[in-house]
């Protein structure tokens, strides 16, 4: 295995003598052979300009290069178990994606990643089609002055958000963003950054949609899309918890019109009581995304208003009520596999009752994780062993990346 790099230009190279390293809370990895793939198809080469890439050399040692390091970007499915490794030489802030080390085998790009579930539904070959134009177009002659069209077409042609545009191509997962506020203010939140982090990739819904709006929107896309969901808690918005009345309020009105497909609401969790008004009003799934199950380092993430119990609680009182449960669990290596953090994973998902586990590679730069850790429990696993515990301690769990 050779290390992958590259210049100040941008050029891709493969260093003749250094052997790759990863990267796990700031510590170093070797990169073993049996964890690491084939490039997926789909993945996104990126240069990581700021951070000086690292090799070994035969010595063991470690060794800085004067040109930058290099990640991969994984589609979906794909688990990330090693960042890239890079030493910083400035202080600027790299923007919000899910860095995966990478490097050369035999003259071919490998990644240090798992599959954990088949991604052929959310490959990128997927999305981006010609007729997403005439999707935009049909939706909004049929719906010209509803704004959520104009701005789900507005995601879907700017930030090729795949749920917004599975609306204009009537099938499977498709958003409908509702609220434009938020209870947490997450360290790498993807709609809305303070100045002193980095730009957030998209821009956070600007208008709180009427109730006709999101009723007309939701029930044409269950009624006539192919294998349907509609799904609230957007990348592009804040908490739909926030506006809990105004969601149970189209549910009922979307169920009078169509029984056809799934309602899901992607939430922090931090508001009980509009997860029991959303759960009374017919909703079929929930997913609570979280970056840890110890409260310590989950509210040094979060910055959440409120407290993890409400977390626990939004999980406890959606099994109550018969809705689906999931965590959306934001993996980030040397953190999530920790020995400590397996444990409370494990201890919140069988007192809970949670039935399915999302695992996604966490959107942030390294070095900026790492900055900011509080004490972390236990040695890092490494997370293909973190994930072979956690089925042990939880069999009945499903594990995957996405809403079913």
């Amino acid at each position: 295995m050779k290390l992958a790099y590259c210049n100040r230009r941008g050029q891709l190279l493969e260093h003749p003598i250094l052997a790759p390293l990863g990267a796990s809370c700031g510590d170093l990895w070797e990169l073993a052979a049996d964890e690491l793939i084939p490039l997926p198809a789909g993945s996104t080469l990126a240069s990581l300009p700021g951070r000086q890439a690292v090799g070994m050399t035969r010595g063991g040692e470690a060794k800085r290069l004067s040109g930058w390091a290099v990640g991969a970007l994984l589609p979906a499915g794909y688990l990330r178990l090693l960042a890239p490794a890079g030493i910083a030489s400035d202080s600027e802030v790299l923007p919000l994606f899910g860095y995966t080390a990478v490097c050369f085998q035999d003259g071919q790009l490998k990644v240090a990643a798992l599959q954990v579930e088949d991604g052929r539904r959310w490959a990128p070959a997927n999305f981006n089609l010609p007729e997403l134009e005439t999707g935009i177009r049909e939706k909004t002659q049929l719906y010209p002055d509803n704004r959520l069209v104009r701005h789900l077409a507005n995601c879907a042609r700017t930030y090729q958000c795949f749920t917004a545009q599975n609306f204009f191509y009537c099938r499977w997962e498709a958003g409908i963003p509702v609220s434009g506020h938020c209870n947490a203010k997450c360290l790498g939140c993807i709609s809305q950054q303070s100045s002193d982090c980095c730009p957030s990739p998209q821009s956070r819904i600007d208008f709180t949609p009427s109730l006709r709006e999101i009723v007309e929107l939701a029930a044409d896309h269950l009624a006539l899309g192919e294998d349907p969901m509609v799904s609230g808690g957007q990348g592009c918005e804040g908490d739909p918890l926030l506006e809990a009345e105004l969601w149970a309020e189209a549910i009922v009105e979307i169920r009078k019109r169509t029984k056809l497909g799934k309602i899901n609401i992607n939430t922090n969790g931090g508001a009980a009581a509009g997860l029991k008004l959303v759960a009374e009003a017919g909703l079929d799934a929930v997913r609570i995304g979280l970056v840890s199950a110890n409260p310590e380092f989950y509210t040094a993430y979060h910055r959440p208003v409120y407290d993890f119990s409400q977390v626990v609680a939004s999980l406890q009182t959606a099994k109550e009520h018969g809705v689906h449960t999931a965590l959306n669990l934001l993996t980030f290596p040397g953190l999530t596999d920790r020995e400590g953090e397996l444990k409370r994973l494990a201890d919140l998902i069988g007192r809970a009752g949670v039935e399915q586990l999302q695992l996604r590679n966490l959107n942030i730069d390294p070095d900026l994780m790492t900055q900011f850790l509080p004490y972390v429990e236990g040695e890092a696993l490494g997370l293909r062993e973190f994930l072979s515990r956690l089925k042990e301690a939880c069999p009945a769990l499903e594990i995957g990346s996405w809403s079913h």
